[in-house]
């Protein structure tokens, strides 16, 4: 699949800032299920643009803009070719060992409700191995939580948004990536984008999903929040421990205050795709 892809993020500000920095992991890169075909940067202010690896191989952009800013947009546009390999993830840039991500962080560490669901689950499907408790698990985590934009927040820990059965795709990865982490499965987030198939183009936010990592097949993407396991559909950007390892934007600013954001996103098929 060829995927387009176009996504802005606009700052306004109610005091003006006279600095803002930030760091940017907005930009894929290859691996054995997608070829970025294409792909830019643009910010509305007159910088340069510093490239970078972070430690888990997420290519990343680091900016400081000189105000007083009104207001700061962030854009990245390109095109992806994707192709379904049934979730299994191979040709990333690997710098640990797979067990380091059992660590817990704030966002995923497990509460005791959380260790019943993932007990509950291995349960049921123990005997078919740990493929076949991932794929239990992220059907669990679809059925259990509701998809809801309201009531959690970037900082809304796993034990959190379960515990309100309710969050965004966020929150169901962290909660996948807690119970497997606790059933002693290495698991990370993954953030990226999402190609709907019930022709909504326009989104408000990207995707979040999880890979976990099984001996003697390696790494297999779980998408919770539709309870699948990664496809075409899927545009791997940034992988971390949890979401503020992943984060697409995270910065700092010196002076200003009352900003507001407004993000839009653009998830659809390349043109030259469709006409075939």
């Amino acid at each position: 699949m060829r995927i387009r892809i176009s996504h802005v993020t606009t700052y306004r500000f109610d005091r003006p800032p006279n600095i803002v920095t930030q760091t940017l992991r907005l930009t894929p890169r290859n691996h054995n299920s997608q070829y970025v075909v294409n792909w830019r940067i643009d910010v509305s202010d007159d910088c340069r643009l510093y490239p970078h690896e972070d430690a888990f191989g997420n290519l990343t952009h680091t900016f400081t803009a000189e105000g007083p800013l009104t207001e700061l947009a962030v854009g990245v546009e390109g095109l992806v070719e994707t192709q379904d390999t049934n979730g299994v993830i191979t040709g990333t840039v690997e710098r640990f060992p797979p067990g380091l991500f059992l660590r817990d962080t704030l966002l995923t560490t497990p509460d005791a409700a959380i260790t019943a669901f993932a007990e509950e689950v291995k349960s049921a499907h123990g005997d078919g191995g740990a493929l076949k408790v991932l794929h239990a698990l992220a059907k669990a985590v679809h059925k259990d939580m509701q998809f809801d934009v309201k009531p959690t927040e970037a900082t809304t820990t796993a034990g959190e948004a379960f515990a309100l059965k309710r969050g965004v795709c966020q929150d169901l990865s962290h909660v996948f990536i807690a119970c497997s982490r606790i059933l002693g499965i290495p698991s990370r987030y993954i953030g990226g984008y999402f190609f709907r198939t019930d022709g909504v183009t326009a989104q408000d936010a990207g995707h979040a999903w999880a890979e976990s990592y099984i001996e003697g097949l390696g790494w297999v993407a779980f998408d919770p929040t539709n309870g699948i396991s990664a496809t075409d559909a899927h545009v791997r950007v940034a992988v971390g421990l949890d979401y503020l390892g992943a984060a697409p934007v995270r910065g700092t600013r010196i002076g200003g205050g009352g900003e507001s954001l407004k993000v839009a996103i653009t998830v659809d098929q390349a043109r030259q795709q469709m006409q075939t």
